[in-house]
């Protein structure tokens, strides 16, 4: 017979008088901020605008990703985070590489196209764009491509961090697609009109 674990979240409120959401704590005693008020800061958080891509048996598939960052010089190494049910995720996850497109400014119809904005019309996201085939993914013709090969995947909540050995770069050299506030932004320097 196995024993079922169960996570116990006690929730902390604040009193009357007192700003901010309802916080939780772990059965560990840690405590962790409401998920609103979580997702309401990460609002104010810029991120660059990627596509991840992937090439397998089953073909290539892509999927829009704002959690994206280098990890290491040495080795070159970057991550990913992908919702661990998603398409993207178990494709990754089967295929044991990827693609990071970072789009260009100018780029938020190929965002859009590959969130599945389209998918309805245009089921074949890779269709009538410009890319060019790589063992790790499609690259997308004016991203900066991270072409890598999959170091380990590690489960966090909903999500699986997936941390890629950098195996070839395609530099761009230009100003990325950025998003923030529920919309997309451009990069300018400081001062700049």
């Amino acid at each position: 017979m196995t024993k079922e674990k169960t996570h116990l979240a006690i929730e902390l409120c604040p009193k009357d008088g007192m700003s901010g959401a309802c916080n939780f704590a772990t059965e560990a005693g840690q405590i962790m901020v409401d998920r609103s008020l979580f997702i309401e800061a990460m609002r104010h958080v810029a991120q660059s605008v990627t596509v991840v891509t992937t090439l397998g048996d089953d073909g290539p598939t892509g999927a829009t990703v704002s959690a994206f960052s280098s990890l290491s010089a040495d080795p070159p190494s970057v991550l990913v985070c992908l919702r661990s049910d998603s398409r993207i995720g178990l494709a990754v996850g089967r295929n044991r590489v990827f693609c990071v497109n970072v789009l260009p400014e100018g780029a938020s119809a190929l965002a859009g196209r590959f969130a599945g904005r389209f998918d309805a019309e245009e089921p074949d996201r890779f269709g009538a764009i410009d890319c060019r085939g790589s063992t790790s993914g499609p690259v997308i013709r004016g991203a900066t491509a991270f072409e890598c090969t999959v170091d380990q995947i590690i489960t966090h909540g909903s999500h699986d961090i997936c941390i890629g050995n950098v195996t070839a770069i395609t530099n761009a050299a230009t100003p990325p697609l950025t998003y923030m506030d529920g919309s997309f932004q451009v990069v300018r320097p400081e001062g700049a009109s």
